[in-house]
């Protein structure tokens, strides 16, 4: 068995893209054979796996499903959604603006050259200065459902947290069962740019980049520490986000994310991607 595939990047995260218009894929072992194939230096490699399928919405262009690297399935994901719109772009699927079918919602994207940008759904669940109890310390972090669950934690220096075992310790905390959560660590470096790192679950790791978590901390920034749309984050990754925002008060709407959607490759699986 060999199909086509293609590898994108969007920010420094990467993703599989398949078109699955034509189901050809046996759906009792997709999750497993998605971590097989997501596992880095074994197989392809990605943080995820998006599937474009035919729409269930008359308004839709498309319909994706979406998986993380661990193979299970995810509702939204920013960087995911820039990747899979210049993919449709590229295949003829959709022109440049487009509307797309996910479980968190219908979201529309324009596609100019490499750049895309997306307009997310509203945020909902907003929680404030949570106080989070690791290991004896108290941390205190902000919560917002951007399409997925995040929790942002405003630090003084991202380099120096202990990522990985504040992310693990966090996603999987009482406070956020039984979904858990992404966790970010932020610092505003003026109202207009924050620096940010992100632990994604699915993944359970670090990851390059995340848009969902961009938007997660720009949101957070605006509501406790006088940061200003547009927010440009600088991720681990090194290539720009652009979030923006209009604010009604406590509410915040029209809020979409921007960046870089690179085509790194497109190539044939074959069985022996999946079969070690």
């Amino acid at each position: 068995m060999r199909f086509p595939f293609t590898k994108l990047s969007g920010s420094g995260n990467d993703f599989i893209l398949i078109d699955h218009r034509t189901p050809f894929l046996p759906e009792a072992s997709l999750p497993q054979w998605v971590s097989k194939v997501c596992a880095h230096r074994l197989s392809v490699g990605a943080d995820g796996l998006i599937l474009i399928e035919p729409p269930t919405s008359h308004r839709a262009d498309f319909r994706w499903r979406l998986f993380n690297a661990d193979g299970s399935p995810a509702e939204m994901s920013g960087n995911g959604g820039r990747c899979a719109a210049r993919f449709a772009h590229l295949k003829g699927i959709a022109k440049a603006a487009m509307v797309f079918e996910t479980p968190a919602g219908l979201i529309q994207a324009e596609v100019i050259g490499d750049q895309v940008k997306i307009r997310f759904t509203d945020p909902t669940d907003f929680r404030w200065r949570l106080r989070v109890v690791i290991d004896g310390a108290t941390h205190e972090g902000h919560f917002v459902n951007t399409g997925v669950p995040h929790l942002v934690y405003l630090v003084d220096n991202p380099d120096a947290v202990d990522l990985i075992e504040l992310g693990r310790k966090s996603r999987h905390h009482p406070l956020f069962q039984p979904a858990g959560t992404n966790v970010n660590v932020i610092r505003l470096l003026d109202p207009h740019r924050l620096q940010i790192r992100t632990y994604e679950r699915g993944v359970e790791d670090e990851t390059l980049a995340c848009g969902t978590g961009a938007v997660a901390a720009a949101l957070v920034a605006a509501k406790v520490d006088r940061a200003e749309s547009p927010i440009t984050l600088l991720p681990r990754g090194g290539h720009p986000l652009t979030v923006t925002f209009v604010r009604d008060g406590e509410r915040f709407r029209d809020i979409d994310l921007g960046g870089d959607a690179r085509i790194v490759y497109e190539g044939e699986m074959s069985e022996e991607a999946w079969s070690y």
